[in-house]
């Protein structure tokens, strides 16, 4: 794949990066991202995926646009309130750079699509907002050898990390969480808060790291940092990571080795 003109006028200020180059910026270019949530996270995410020129983008959210949405999902407008944000979220895609092709899923990920929705995935970004979508998810990425960049926020802190649970001693995101489940007095942003620039901060952290795993192997950059959880606290500020190493009793990865 070459690039057009336009399109290294366009993507300029990475090709001269000696971390990225040309061949990284094809390489973003012929990338298939899967995000799993077109909200908090989602939002920032894709506005620095689209950025980034990924070539193909496959936006997953049942949701629709609320006003108290407005607030930290960068990418809706008042005039979308009450749209599908998966189908609002494409056409701000549309808009932003017509040259990449963004498909909305108006749905939510379940057994029966599974599969289908991230199959042909380069990486796949989840941002949802509940622990069965995400395990699901994970599970199904393990099957599938497809990466899987988890970003998750409460309050005031975050959490990002890649796993490659199909690959021989990574661990995967069920690893870290174990078989967890919703419980009904979890913690939302409904009624705890969430300030808008924090969400921002991890989901632009999320898509620095997916953007790791798509340039594995055509630049320097291209550490996906496998099983590096990255926490993240917005009032001190600070940065701290842990690794999660494999679970030899994790049902989601280990019986897949």
């Amino acid at each position: 794949m070459t690039l057009s003109a336009d399109r290294l006028d366009r993507f300029a200020r990475h090709i001269v990066l000696p971390e990225v180059g040309g061949a990284g910026q094809v390489a973003l270019a012929q990338a298939h991202v899967v995000l799993i949530g077109c909200g908090g996270i989602g939002s920032p995410a894709l506005q620095y995926l689209a950025g980034a020129g990924i070539g193909r983008l496959t936006l997953v959210d049942d949701d629709v646009v609320d006003a108290s949405n407005l607030q930290r999902q960068t990418i809706f407008t008042p005039a979308d309130i009450g749209r599908s944000k998966a189908e609002a979220a494409a056409d701000w895609v549309r808009r932003f750079d017509p040259v990449l092709d963004a498909r909305a899923v108006a749905g939510r990920v379940g057994g029966h699509n599974a599969a289908q929705v991230i199959e042909s995935a380069t990486v796949v970004i989840d941002g949802c907002d509940n622990f069965a979508t995400r395990l699901l998810v994970s599970d199904t990425c393990v099957r599938q050898g497809i990466p899987l960049t988890t970003a998750a926020i409460g309050r005031f802190q975050g959490q990002v990390a890649n796993f490659a649970g199909h690959l021989p001693g990574q661990s995967c995101y069920r690893c870290f969480v174990g078989d967890a489940f919703d419980a009904e007095d979890c913690d939302t942003c409904a009624a705890d808060g969430v300030l808008g620039a924090m969400v921002g901060m991890v989901g632009t952290f999320a898509a620095m790291a997916a953007m790791r795993v798509i340039l594995e192997g055509h630049a320097a950059l291209g550490d996906p940092q496998w099983g590096k959880l990255y926490l993240l606290d917005g009032l001190t500020p600070s940065l701290r990571t842990m690794r999660i190493v494999r679970d030899e009793a994790c049902r989601g990865c280990s019986a897949a080795a």
